[in-house]
């Protein structure tokens, strides 16, 4: 019985101990890496695993190596790198994962060149994206190309351009969102949100005034300070509020004589003291100039120096200024847990990127969907459109490639789709080219919809051909293009390769002629008032070509409308001319300060200007009446209140657009708005709360947003220049 009891004791020691180990281990592993814990706060995360790093650690988080193309005589990327824009090396050591990065905003950009028969689902342009008006169509997309970068072991985005379209001309208009701060930063901050939902970091770019592509490593935006924080500023400001993305890009310019990734107003005093933004600034592919100066005026991270920078700034520079005492230790730390939070805070840690399959055709159908929301109707005369596809006996589709594909945009951003460039070899074909056609061809979507009709192509290269084939049929519809990518300006608004006498011809041989735009920015329309429908497409994406044929067939209903104001011509702008667009050395300076805050729409109303279309518009196959405005403001907390009904006979979506003009203003700032999908005579009220910052200015002074108080004009109505009667409304001065 002793003996039984004694092993009965050893037995009840053994397992005891044992249990007190493993409950000791299980204790240990959280308290060898605490910053593990998903439930502690991701600054208390960084500040753990910050506490834990070498000097050499840090440093290395501190600098991306460029993970594309390289030539021959470049030194070779650390391995690990699955190729793509840039590359950060893991540190298993104390388990942070490979940064990888890939270019982005309509899609996970892919290079064919690193990784052959790669591709990846294109979203529209971003202008399609805006002019839905619908932040859910935003965070569909930002969504799905966050998972696609996610399933291909991408962990960061260079996603979410927010540029305002000062410049019509400017090449990379076709990634960003229109020209007005309050839709652009609801739209970009919704993708953001939509892109970080996937455990992928999102960046924001390009901070700030890059709104050119001329000169746009040598050139100075010259604009005041509050002009600029209550335009590009405000746009950036609204969309990182929103969208919360993990990192801010700095652009290549100047803005005022100093560079933005070496700009201390921007960087310092704007993000990260008066916007409080906890992420980490990273600069643009080439954007560095110094060490010590760009580090104390707020950059965090150089982007591929080793490639596009003159030297490798943080590296021995950086590490010479912290020597002599130009840069302290503490400024070091911050960069690295500026870096180390925005990967907590999207949950990269506990969700690694890795690959995984992927809903290719859920994923074109956001594609699409995209398209079908923001697609705008510019004209249809006597109701061209929507065609009866159950009644056409012919329709001539002719010109821009449409029995191949549809356009893209060139540069960094650009896609390659499940199939490859459906019209390979145009001109360039190398940077910002190769000229993209995804192959989704409207020509064929087109014959699908109409079965029974008679659907035949031109290319539009022999213009007396494609008015044969158009006099033939019921309809034609012409399809024209104008290309546009990163690095280059457009030097004026005409469709290039004789498009509009293409377009003349063929609508005066038949009077049913539809014209579809494939553009990244307005283009001049001398033959408007000759075509029956004009359908704007922009670049279009994935699954275009049934997008397409849907819009022009009824089964989707066309709701887009205008985030741009469109210019009749040149002459309207407030900088006419674009100084070596067309080649030649570009000026030092661009003078934003011309139109200041007052960009798109604005400059109109303040100068008087008719535009061919306003910000704002596109028609719809029914029609809408807004009701009577109601405005109730509560201290500085203005909501508008309306009732759209659809007195049509289709189903529909109209958008309810308020604008208000404060006291001492010239013109209407667009304050809210709410997209209403109604059925045939439905009507619904809609109530709108009023970004509070629209009904402000900026006060240099006291470095923040002050309502003056006063009587403000409250109008709403369906584009900046359709309005109904106005509504004054008196607010007192307040701060916000």
């Amino acid at each position: 019985m002793k003996r039984k009891a004694g092993n009965a004791l050893r037995c009840a020691i053994v397992f005891g101990l044992a249990t007190w180990m493993g409950t000791a281990l299980a204790q240990q592993a959280p308290a060898a890496h605490p910053w593990s814990d998903a439930k502690l706060s991701p600054d208390k995360r960084a500040d753990l695993l910050l506490a834990q790093l070498t000097q050499d650690e840090k440093f290395h988080l501190i600098r991306s190596y460029y993970a594309g193309p390289r030539k021959p005589e470049d030194k070779p990327v650390p391995p690990g790198y699955i190729g793509s824009a840039g590359y950060i090396p893991a540190l298993d050591r104390v388990g942070i994962p490979a940064i990888q990065e890939s270019d982005a905003g309509l899609g996970v950009a892919t290079s064919d060149r690193m990784r052959p028969g790669d591709y990846a689902t294109p979203l529209p342009a971003g202008p399609v994206t805006a002019a839905s008006w619908d932040p859910k169509i935003a965070f569909r997309g930002g969504a799905m190309i966050g998972g696609e970068a996610h399933a291909k072991g991408f962990n960061v985005l260079l996603a979410g351009g927010i540029n305002l379209m000062r410049e019509p001309r400017n090449g990379r208009n076709f990634e960003y969102a229109g020209e007005d701060p309050l839709l652009a930063g609801t739209i970009v901050g919704e993708a953001i949100r939509g892109i970080e939902s996937q455990h992928v970091v999102s960046t924001i770019k390009h901070y700030a005034l890059n709104d050119q592509e001329t000169g746009r490593t040598t050139i100075s935006a010259q604009i005041g300070e509050q002009a600029m924080r209550e335009s590009d500023l405000l746009a950036f400001e609204l969309a990182i509020e929103r969208g919360k993305p993990g990192s801010v890009m700095c652009s290549y310019n100047k803005i005022n004589g100093d560079w933005a990734c070496e700009n201390d107003y921007l960087l310092n005093q704007v993000l990260k003291r008066d916007w409080k933004y906890p992420g980490f600034v990273m600069s643009d592919w080439g954007g560095v100039h110094s060490a010590a100066k760009a580090v104390n005026a707020g950059l965090d991270q150089e982007s591929a120096g080793e490639i596009f920078d003159k030297e490798i700034y943080f590296d021995a520079p950086l590490k010479t200024a912290l020597a002599k005492g130009e840069v302290k230790q503490a400024r070091i730390d911050d960069m690295v847990k500026r870096i180390l939070r925005s990967f907590f805070a999207a949950g990269v840690f506990e969700h690694p990127a890795k690959k995984a399959p992927i809903d290719e055709k859920a994923n074109l159908a956001v594609a699409r969907e995209t398209l079908e929301a923001g697609a705008v109707l510019l004209r249809n005369e006597n109701g061209l459109l929507p065609l009866d596809a159950t009644k056409l006996e012919s329709i001539a589709v002719i010109g821009a490639h449409a029995d191949k594909g549809v356009l893209a945009g060139g540069g960094s951003s650009l896609v390659s789709a499940k199939g490859g460039n459906a019209v390979p070899g145009l001109k360039p074909t190398d940077w910002p080219g190769p000229i993209m056609y995804h192959p989704y061809a409207p020509l064929k979507a087109l014959q699908a919809m109409a079965p029974k009709a008679n659907v035949q192509f031109a290319s539009g290269d022999d213009v007396a051909a494609a008015a044969a084939l158009a006099a033939k049929s019921k309809v034609a519809v012409v399809f024209v293009q104008k290309w546009a990518g990163e690095a280059f300006d457009a030097p004026d608004l005409s469709l290039p390769d004789g498009q509009d006498a293409l377009v003349a011809a063929v609508a005066k041989a038949n009077p049913h002629t539809i014209v579809v735009l494939e553009n990244g920015s307005p283009v001049a329309m001398p033959w408007l008032n000759q075509v029956g429908a004009v359908l704007e497409v922009w670049y279009p994406g994935g699954d275009a070509g049934t997008g397409i044929a849907n819009l022009l067939s009824g089964k989707v209903n066309p709701s887009g409308r205008l985030p741009i104001s469109w210019p009749r011509d040149v002459a309207q702008l407030p900088r006419p001319d674009l100084p070596a667009a067309a080649g030649g050395t570009p000026p030092d300076t661009v003078d934003y300060a011309i139109e200041g805050a007052n960009v798109g729409y604005r400059w109109y109303q303040m100068k008087g200007i008719q535009p061919l279309f306003p910000f704002g518009y596109g028609l719809s196959y029914t029609t809408f009446e807004h009701g009577p405005l109601k405005v109730d403001a509560k201290g500085d907390k203005v909501t508008a209140t309306v009732t759209v009904a659809n007195t049509g006979k289709r189903a529909g979506a109209d958008v309810a657009q308020v604008y208000v003009q404060v006291p001492g203003a010239k013109a209407k700032r667009l304050a809210g708005f709410a997209k209403v999908f109604l059925k045939p005579g439905e009507k619904r009220e809609v109530s709108i709360p009023l970004e509070r910052k629209l009904l402000a200015d900026f006060d240099v002074a006291k470095r923040g947003w002050v309502v003056r108080g006063g009587e403000y004009v409250v109008v709403e109505g369906s584009s900046s220049e359709t309005v109904g009667a106005p509504i004054n409304v008196t607010l007192s001065a307040s701060t916000l």
